[in-house]
C-alpha cells in the first residue's frame, strides 16, 4: 500500500529539484505512506491524508488561519501531529510552492536544524 507514495514523494523530490539543496534529503516508507527525511529528521509525508509538511510555528498557524493547510491526523480519532500541516489540495497541486521549501532546506543552519532556533527562511 506504501509503494505508490513513495514513487508519488520520490517524483514530487525529482520534480522540484529538492536534491539540489546540498543537503541530504531521502525518500522512506511510513506507516501506509512515505516520509521525506532532511539530514535525518523527517520533515514531510505523503500519505492517505495527503501531503503534510513540518513547519515552525510561524508559518504553521499562518497557513490553518488561511486555509491553505489544516491539522495533521493520521487518523480520523488520532491525536493532531502539532508541528505538521496538511497541505491543502491546491496549495499541494502547486508545484511552484517546492521552490519555498528547497529555500528552507538550503537555509538551515546546523543549530536550527536540532531544534534551536527558527528555519532562516519561511515555507509556503
Amino acid at each position: 500500500m506504501a509503494e505508490p507514495y513513495l514513487g508519488q514523494l520520490d517524483a514530487l523530490v525529482d520534480k522540484l529539484e529538492l536534491g539540489e539543496v546540498g543537503r541530504d534529503l531521502e525518500c522512506r516508507h511510513f506507516f501506509g505512506g512515505a516520509a521525506l527525511y532532511f539530514d535525518g529528521k523527517i520533515c514531510a509525508s505523503l500519505t492517505p491524508v495527503g501531503l503534510a509538511v513540518k513547519l515552525p510555528p510561524v508559518p504553521r498557524q499562518a497557513m490553518l488561519a488561511d486555509g491553505r493547510g489544516h491539522p495533521l491526523r493520521y487518523f480520523p480519532a488520532g491525536k493532531v501531529k502539532k508541528e505538521y500541516v496538511l497541505l491543502s489540495e491546491p496549495v499541494a497541486a502547486d508545484h511552484s510552492a517546492g521552490e519555498s521549501f528547497s529555500g528552507r532546506a538550503s537555509g538551515m543552519s546546523d543549530r536550527n536544524r536540532l531544534g534551536e532556533g527558527e528555519p532562516t527562511r519561511a515555507v509556503w
